[in-house]
Order: structure tokens, then C-alpha cells, then sequence
């Protein structure tokens, strides 16, 4: 990996991702580009100065010279934020996908993350009901910001919610988001730890697993994933000051790994101390193995992308 120097002629460097040298490696001739994508990861626009003594034409100089990298095809590492083109040249603002935290099934926990726990003695849900759980308290109430990640069976789940968020717009503008709304997402999880399930943990079927183990899922309406935010209201448990778009909520499930050995956790996780369920009605604490993560998820329509921070655990029993 290197800089190209920008001080000079434009360069324009283009490589494929992975999964288009995987394609085109097939040889059968049904490889054809039909997406790309720009980006400005390295690019700082505060540099531009518009008091520079020698006139507009150095206005921004500065950014027009700044080295980027060269393209590189490892897409876990490669653009976050893309470039977009939009007919509307009358936009003052433009969508963002926020988590959704108003609800008590859509809070993180306590420690900052969404927890999976990945079996059933991890959730509290196994018939000895184990007391090292940390999806159960004391009381039998499931733990807020805990999905479960075998059984299910918590309300618990992630929402990103999409819109406006500016107090200059009022909810009822719905038309401003015309053209904007996201009806399909991009969501990335590390697939040695986890995969995409709906609310009811039924399985969504993966696009693709790249050469980084990270698999990539389209999903829509159709997936039971995505629906349509029709609330217009100044209602709490909204996170979108102004017009709303879509809703994206989904659950994780443990991949069998996880549920069933501690190696991937020797190999990357680490151990924490958390409150569990105790016993005779008493909280305590315990021991749990963890490995933090982040799922992605990108809309395709502006291409904005938020990452969501996980942490996948298993008690020591």
C-alpha cells in the first residue's frame, strides 16, 4: 500500500474488490462491471480556504494536492463513505442512519454494546437454568442491550432508523426525502461469529462470504428487515429530528462455533466480569468470555453507512 502524489496530473487508479477478481477468475465470460464506486476517505475539507491571498483559483489548492491512497481491493478495509450523484442541486440536507435506542428491546447495554449471547446457559434460557446467565436477572426479567443468540426468545433487537435529522425540517415534510429513502441495505457481520436473522429468527440468506470471512447480506421489505416509517410525529421514540425514511431492525444468531467451542474466544476474545443471574433471587457476578466486533450496515440509495458495535459472550460454566 502506498500514496499516489496528487500534485500534479490527476490519477485515476481502479482495481476490482475481491469479489470481482473472484468472478472474473472463473474464466467463463460472465464477468461484466456493472457497480463501482468513489470515495473521499482521505480527503479533509477544512482545508479549504476561501481568504487565500492568492484568489479563488487556491481555494483549494490544499485538497486538490493531498496524496491518497493507492486502490486496494481488501473491502474490509476500503471505502467507508462513497460519493454519490443526486439530480436535486436544491438539497440543504441529506439523510443519516442513527441507532434507535428509544425502546427498551433496542438498547445497548449497559457496558456500550449490543450483547449476543451465543447458547442457551449464556442466555438463561437452558433447563438447569444456569446461574452464570447474563441474558436472565435475578428477577426472571430479560437484561436490556442482550440478544439471544440460540433460542431467540428476548424482544431484544437492533434498529437503525434513516431520515433527516435537523430540526429545520419539520417531520411532516415527507416529500423532501423523495428519492432518498433507503428500501435496501448492505449488512456486514464477521461470519465465524455470527449471521443476520430476523425478529422471529428465522435465517436470511447471505449475498456472499468474502476471503475475510465477512459476509454481506441484501436485504429489503421483502426480508421482513426493512419497513417504511410512516411516524411523523415529535414522539420520544423517535431519533430523527426531521423527515423519516425507512426502519432496519434485525436480531443476530451465534454461528455454530461460538455456540459450541471456545476456541474462536481463546483466539480472539478476551474475559470480562458481569452481573449474572445468581441464585435464591441474588445477583452475582461471573466470568464471561467475549470477542467485540462491528456489523456494518450501509444504505444503497446514499450510501451512508453506520458501524454498530457488538460483543459476542459466553459465560464459564
Amino acid at each position: 500500500m502506498a500514496f499516489l502524489d496528487n500534485s500534479g496530473d490527476i490519477i485515476l487508479d481502479v482495481v476490482l474488490t475481491d469479489h470481482g477478481r473472484k468472478v472474473l477468475a472463473k474464466g467463463d465470460g460472465s464477468f461484466q462491471i456493472t457497480k463501482f464506486a468513489v470515495g473521499d476517505e482521505e480527503i479533509n475539507y477544512g482545508l479549504y480556504n476561501s481568504s487565500h491571498a492568492s484568489g479563488s483559483a487556491y481555494y483549494d489548492l490544499e485538497i486538490l494536492q493531498t496524496p491518497v491512497l493507492e486502490a486496494f481491493t481488501n473491502n474490509a478495509s476500503s471505502m467507508k463513505t462513497k460519493l454519490i450523484s443526486l439530480s436535486n442541486n436544491n438539497l440543504l440536507y441529506l439523510p443519516v442512519l442513527k441507532l434507535n435506542e428509544n425502546y427498551a428491546e433496542t438498547q445497548r447495554h449497559s457496558d456500550g454494546v449490543y450483547i449476543v449471547a451465543v447458547d442457551r446457559e449464556t442466555e438463561g434460557t437452558d433447563a438447569a437454568k444456569t446461574t452464570e446467565a447474563i441474558g436472565i436477572d435475578a428477577n426472571g426479567v430479560h437484561v436490556t442491550g442482550v440478544i439471544f443468540g440460540e433460542s431467540f426468545e428476548s424482544s431484544n433487537s437492533i434498529r437503525v432508523d434513516q431520515g433527516i435529522d435537523s430540526t429545520e425540517i419539520s417531520p411532516k415534510q415527507a416529500s423532501v426525502m423523495d428519492g432518498l429513502i433507503e428500501d435496501v441495505y448492505i449488512v456486514q457481520i464477521d461470519n465465524r461469529l455470527g449471521r443476520i436473522v430476523d425478529l422471529n429468527g428465522n435465517r436470511i440468506a447471505e449475498d456472499y462470504i468474502d476471503d475475510d470471512n465477512i459476509a454481506f447480506y441484501t436485504v429489503d421489505a421483502s426480508t421482513g428487515l426493512v419497513s417504511n416509517n410512516s411516524d411523523d410525529s415529535t414522539s420520544s421514540t423517535q431519533v430523527i429530528a426531521g423527515p423519516r425514511g425507512s426502519i432496519l431492525q434485525f436480531k443476530i444468531a451465534s454461528s455454530l462455533d461460538l455456540n459450541t467451542s471456545t476456541y474462536l474466544f481463546t483466539q480472539l476474545g478476551s474475559e470480562v466480569s458481569m452481573t449474572d443471574r445468581g441464585t435464591g433471587g441474588s445477583a452475582g457476578t461471573a466470568t464471561v468470555r467475549i470477542i467485540d466486533t462491528i456489523v456494518r450496515v450501509t444504505g444503497m440509495v446514499t450510501g451512508y453507512s453506520i458501524d454498530v458495535p457488538v460483543r459476542f459472550a459466553k459465560t464459564i460454566t
